[in-house]
Parts: C-alpha cells; sequence; structure tokens
C-alpha cells in the first residue's frame, strides 16, 4: 500500500491543481483521444503503443504532452520522463528516459529512446476504417557492461512497429469501447534494458501486443494490456508482460493511470509482480 499510495498522491495533487485552472483553453478532439504515455514515450496506455496520437493537436496545429511513469515490482523499479511534440493530427515525437533500478542486486540500467509516429489512414472515431499508425522507436542503451555479461550483442536497436486502433462510441453495454492491434519487429531485450540480440538469438522477431478498454464514462477507462517479448538471452527465459489498468481524465490537460502489472520473471528472478502508475500533462 505504501507504494501505491506514493504513486497516487503526487498524482492527484498536479491532477486537481490543473483541472482547477478553468481559464485553460480547450482543444477541440473529443477527450482521451491522445491517449496515454508508455513506458517507452509514445502515446498509447502503458506497456503497448497505441495507433492514437498524444496531445489534442488537430489539423494545423501542435501539441505536446509530458509524462512521469514509474512500475515497482518485487525486485526491480522502472522509472520513467518522457515527452511528445504532435503536429497535424499526422505525426509524434517522442523521447524518454528510463531507469531500472535492480533493488536486490545493486545498480541500475539505463536508457534512452527516440520515437516518430506517423498516422497512415483512418481515424479512430470516425469512418468504418481503424486508424493505422506506423512508429519506429530508436533506443541506446547507457550501461551495457550488465548485458553484455549475460550475452546481449549490441547497445542500440531500433524497433518498427505498425498500430491499428478502433473506438466504438456505443458498444457493448452501451459503453464506448477501444481496441488496439500493434505488431512489432524487434531484436530488444527487456525493451532494449538488457540490450538488443543475444547468444540464443540476433535477428528480428515480430511480436504482437494488444490492449482493450471500456469507458465506463467520459473520464474512466478500464482494461488490460498484452505485450509479446522475444527470446534472445540463453541465461534466461524472457517472458510475455501483462497489465490491468484504470485511466482518469478529469480534463484534457491531464491523465493518470494506475494498473497492477504481471512482468512474470525478468533476469531470472520470478515473480515480479506489482503496481505502475502514471501522470501525464497536455498542452
Amino acid at each position: 500500500m505504501g507504494k501505491l499510495t506514493g504513486l497516487v498522491m503526487p498524482a492527484l495533487a498536479v491532477a486537481t491543481l490543473f483541472v482547477s485552472q478553468s481559464a485553460m483553453a480547450d482543444f477541440g478532439r473529443i477527450i482521451a483521444t491522445g491517449g496515454l504515455t508508455t513506458v517507452e514515450g509514445s502515446g498509447g496506455g502503458g506497456l503497448v503503443p497505441w495507433a492514437t496520437l498524444s496531445s489534442y493537436a488537430e489539423e494545423g496545429q501542435w501539441g505536446g504532452t509530458v509524462a512521469y511513469n514509474q512500475a515497482d515490482v518485487d525486485d526491480y523499479k522502472l522509472t520513467v520522463k518522457a515527452a511528445t511534440l504532435s503536429f497535424d493530427n499526422r505525426w509524434e515525437f517522442s523521447v524518454a528516459k528510463q531507469q531500472f533500478d535492480l533493488l536486490s542486486l545493486g545498480g541500475s540500467l539505463k536508457q534512452d529512446i527516440y520515437g516518430i509516429k506517423y498516422r497512415i489512414a483512418g481515424d479512430i472515431l470516425y469512418g468504418d476504417l481503424p486508424q493505422f499508425t506506423v512508429g519506429i522507436q530508436h533506443k541506446r542503451n547507457q550501461s551495457l557492461d550488465l548485458p553484455q555479461a549475460v550475452g546481449a550483442q549490441d547497445d542500440t536497436g531500433t524497433d518498427f512497429y505498425i498500430s491499428g486502433a478502433k473506438v466504438w462510441l456505443d458498444g457493448l453495454w452501451h459503453r464506448t469501447w477501444l481496441a488496439n492491434l500493434t505488431l512489432r519487429a524487434t531484436k530488444a531485450n527487456e525493451m532494449g534494458l538488457l540490450g538488443f540480440g543475444g547468444d540464443a538469438n540476433n535477428s528480428y522477431e515480430l511480436q504482437s501486443e494488444l490492449a482493450v478498454g471500456m469507458f465506463i464514462n467520459r473520464h474512466w477507462v478500464i482494461g488490460v494490456e498484452y505485450r509479446q517479448k522475444p527470446n534472445n538471452l540463453g541465461f534466461a527465459k524472457e517472458h510475455d508482460w501483462h497489465d490491468v489498468f484504470v485511466g482518469w481524465f478529469p480534463h484534457k490537460r491531464v491523465a493518470v493511470a494506475l494498473a497492477y502489472t504481471q512482468l512474470q520473471s525478468i533476469a531470472g528472478a520470478d515473480g515480479q509482480d506489482g503496481i505502475y502508475g502514471s501522470l501525464q500533462v497536455t498542452f
């Protein structure tokens, strides 16, 4: 409960501050269509980039977000500071700095991620065609000694992905639903925190990622995410990731998310389940 309180209370304080600023300008797009910020900096959920574009920028407009994410599991803590810039409801540029603290072993792993996402077709709300985006994430590991020791081949790598997403405004139980499917080509070990490629495999693998959410009302969403992971390192099996999340959009300026994450085994340490929190501010 201490971890949860430490994540929630600062988020609620900042959210309340921003919501109280009634003089702030409104945005044109419907609330929550900008999504949240993933642990890799791209717009989406927590674990999975969605076909949504961050902020609420419409045609000819610029928008941006800043976000802080933190995940606490038994033996590790991941903190992510991220920012995005979007333009024309077509382009998204992102940057993220990850720090992965090894609570049991001591020390930390660090990584920088630079992303670009482009909407190629469709609209998440309107028309019959889902919204499709393509994206890249270039990752630079800043602490390769441990990854090399367990078999990683490189300290940099680039993921390529395509996402499709659709929102149904009057779906099952007369609720608004979101579904997103992402296909990712990657060589990353544990997102790149353990380097790229390995002694067991040094080729790109195609992985699937899924997110489904139901809006209880226009401000609250509950959902699940699933992220498939490759197995490149011979010393330990890399497990797929799952989460169950709650998102709160009190205002178009602010988004808060909490999730229960099931990361299973990381680098041979089993039972890595815990709490994930995210605070995003949009401008």
